[in-house]
């Protein structure tokens, strides 16, 4: 077991609710990641289904929460011969801070019969750079859990020369050696910096609502994240986030609509 197994584990109470511990390690600066809460999410909903795999994950933020003991309630709503939903809610000293609704199923490894390119280019891996490392006192314990190589121009705003658009790009993979699975996925597809940043806007921007897609079981080795946005407008800005493994077909598939960034 990684660390990353230990920090999403859900050990099951009784046949609705898990018990959870919501690690520190995965803070963005006070806030934990909202990719990691769909992964502790993710686990005990997979649990309590008749399949292996999260193939759609709708989650709605309600209220932050914060690193510590939590529950999570699953509610089963339907279970047919292919796929299953369900209700999962993380709930926090009796408040409900994350509702989710998870359709699972099994997915197997076919060839596709179509597939689109990616949506845009990377350079090589060795052409990419990392993030400064984040000083203590700030809190994003994120970064020490996943490597990530960005493409440069999507960093651009690190030295105030933002490309002006909402976009971001990276290779990813986890600090501790793991192949990616589901919760792996569930933490990539929001590990990029906000694509707002590119549009030149900064702070922590809270999501509101994020919707993403199991589409394939990831090939070992890097997994490559292409990040951008269509609109930001009265406070508001949309995030879509595709992911790629190692041969290149896409595994993830992400929407999250979110708050411009504060302070």
């Amino acid at each position: 077991m990684t660390k990353f197994d230990e920090a999403t584990q859900a050990i099951r109470v009784d046949e609705n609710t898990y018990d959870v511990c919501l690690d520190p390690g995965y803070s963005i600066g006070g806030p934990l990641n909202g990719g990691y809460l769909m992964a502790v999410i993710l686990r005990a909903a997979v649990d309590a289904t008749p399949f292996e795999h999260p193939v759609s994950t709708t989650a709605q933020f309600l209220k932050a929460p914060v690193p510590g003991p939590a529950q999570v309630r699953v509610e089963p709503l339907k279970a047919g011969r292919t796929a299953a939903f369900a209700r999962a809610t993380l709930v926090q000293d009796g408040t409900a801070k994350i509702e989710g609704l998870i359709t699972t199923a099994t997915l197997n490894e076919v060839e596709p019969v179509y597939a689109d390119a990616p949506s845009a280019a990377m350079p090589p891996i060795e052409e990419c750079v990392k993030l400064p490392i984040p000083k203590p006192e700030s809190g994003m314990t994120l970064n020490a859990q996943m490597e990530l190589l960005f493409d440069p121009p999507t960093i651009g705003w690190l030295k105030g020369e933002p490309s002006g658009r909402p976009e971001s790009r990276a290779y990813f993979r986890m600090t501790e050696p793991q192949d990616a699975d589901p919760y792996v996925l569930a933490l990539a597809v929001d590990a990029l910096p906000p694509v707002v940043f590119s549009a030149g806007m900064r702070g922590w921007a809270p999501t509101v609502d994020l919707t993403w897609h199991l589409r394939a079981l990831p090939a070992p080795g890097w997994l490559t994240l292409l990040g951008s946005g269509r609109l930001i407008s009265d406070g508001w800005f949309d995030e879509e986030v595709e992911v790629r493994d190692s041969t290149g077909r896409l595994v993830a598939q992400a929407r999250q609509l979110a708050r411009v960034g504060r302070g």
